[in-house]
């Protein structure tokens, strides 16, 4: 269900499509239902239906209802009903705000559902997901007969003064028989305080008609967990934030203070590395073994090799051989790609930039739109003179090349192997293979220049002793 707009957030975005360590809401619900070996799903939209959609698009598996308008949760499930399979025998039900809920919960509620189909005589028509809350304020109530079978969920606004001491809540996940479920949607009515039609009066109605219902309590309360404004966003972000890091330490990963590290669940990380406090991971990055990732990084979208070492830099799509020397501070943008053993230093920039083997790039350089060949030594304040305010222009640069400092390469250029650039160059042409090329105004010195204009040298003799 995923189809309401989320006033509390306060957001012209679909409270759905609102991110938790990485994934959306709703993309992390349809992860973990994945994960849970579900490969046919209906996703229920109506609010920003067109975003919603386009999140998930080219999911297989991945069907689309429309509601509209948003007329409550049992209207909500009405509408995907065309879109379910005919042969379907069950139905999990899920809200698409519950990012913390687990694919280890959703096997175990189909396993006692499933369970109940094969043995007992009386099979469930309907399971429900529970938990036991000190405060379950906000919360529908479960309610139960005498010898405990469950008879109805009563929505907080509608909830007695007895009822709502009730402290076993709905966590908004169910499995039912479609039959059954498909019978009762059909009796739905919106006699209530809010004037819609509850997915929660299925419950009523099924045990009216007789028919066996259970729960299954949550392993972790905080599972059931509801998002409904960017407090509860942080708090669930926080949960998977912390789940993450403990998959990664339980794989071999050391990771020196989790609590100060953001990283996102779809993060790879590879066994012997080590992850240095206030790093951010994020996106699809993925990391070799035997890494240092020291403290500060900011690492998007980006494949890192293994042996490497990042230090306190930016790096956004890129993508770094096996040990590579990062940093620190340098910033790696889309499309920047080293090969082995290349060192990057401090304050480097590199952008669309093809680095060979061996190459090291040491500091305050810019580096775009570039191919660079292996063993390549930039110096010092060199930089790809890329853009004419136009077009953007490659620069080659071949083997074993010495570029001194201070350089500018003006593309497009090529600048071929074995071939040393002078210190101070502007170099506008082609450098042949294995050529010195010195590209320089010629020195001149005026004599007393110094003395004669400087503004300083001139009030020193204004005020120095006069001589007889």
């Amino acid at each position: 269900m995923a189809a309401g707009k989320g006033t509390r957030m306060k957001s012209n975005l679909p409270k759905v499509l609102h991110k938790a360590a990485g994934r959306t809401m709703l993309g992390q619900v349809w992860h973990e239902v994945r994960a849970a070996g579900i490969d046919n799903c209906v996703i229920v939209v109506g609010h920003g239906a067109e975003q919603v959609q386009a999140s998930l698009a080219g999911e297989p598996g991945c069907r689309f209802a429309l509601q509209m308008p948003q007329l409550g949760t049992g209207h909500c499930v009405q509408q995907a009903l065309p879109q379910i399979l005919p042969q379907t025998q069950a139905v999990l039900i899920l809200c698409g705000d519950t990012p913390l809920l687990r694919a280890q919960t959703i096997n175990a509620m189909y396993q006692r559902y499933a369970a109940s189909q094969q043995k007992d005589n009386q099979p469930l028509a309907g399971l429900l997901l529970t938990t036991i809350l000190d405060n379950p304020h906000g919360y529908g109530r479960i309610v139960r007969n005498n010898d405990g079978s469950v008879t109805a969920i009563v929505e907080e606004k509608d909830a007695s003064a007895e009822q709502r001491q009730i402290r076993e809540i709905n966590a908004g996940a169910y499995i039912f028989n479609y039959a059954a479920l498909q019978s009762a949607l059909a009796r739905l009515d919106n006699n209530n305080a809010q004037g819609e039609y509850y997915l929660t009066d299925v419950i009523s109605l099924l045990a009216a008609d007789g028919q066996r219902l259970d729960t299954l309590p949550a392993a972790d309360p905080l599972e059931t967990t509801g998002v409904n404004d960017r407090v509860q966003l942080a708090a669930a972000a926080a949960e998977l934030f912390r789940r993450k890091a403990e998959e990664l330490m339980l794989a071999g990963v050391t990771i020196i203070n989790p609590v100060s590290c953001c990283i996102e669940m779809d993060v790879q990380v590879g066994a012997d590395t080590i992850i240095y406090p206030n790093c951010q991971l994020r996106g699809q990055t993925s990391i070799g073994s035997g890494c240092v990732i020291d403290s500060d990084c900011l690492i998007t979208d980006s494949q890192i090799g293994n042996d490497c070492t990042i230090t306190k830099s930016v790096l956004n799509q890129a993508t770094i051989g096996d040990r590579a020397n990062i940093g620190p501070f340098a910033y790696l943008r889309p499309g920047a790609n080293l090969a082995e053993d290349v060192k990057v230093g401090d304050f480097a920039e590199l952008k669309n930039a093809r680095i060979g083997r061996g190459s090291k790039i040491p500091h305050l350089s810019y580096i775009g739109d570039a191919e660079v060949g292996e063993n390549v030594n930039i110096g010092c304040g060199t930089i790809t003179c890329n853009y004419d305010g136009v077009n953007k222009h490659l620069t080659k640069i071949g083997n074993n090349v010495f570029v001194g400092s201070n350089s500018n390469l003006v593309a497009p250029v090529e600048v071929q192997d074995d071939a040393f650039i002078a210190a101070g160059s502007t170099i506008t042409k082609q450098v042949g293979a294995g050529a010195l090329a010195v590209e320089r105004s010629p020195q001149r010195e005026i004599a007393n220049w110094g003395r004669e204009k400087s503004p300083k040298a001139l009030a020193a003799i204004k005020s120095s002793p006069k001589q007889d």
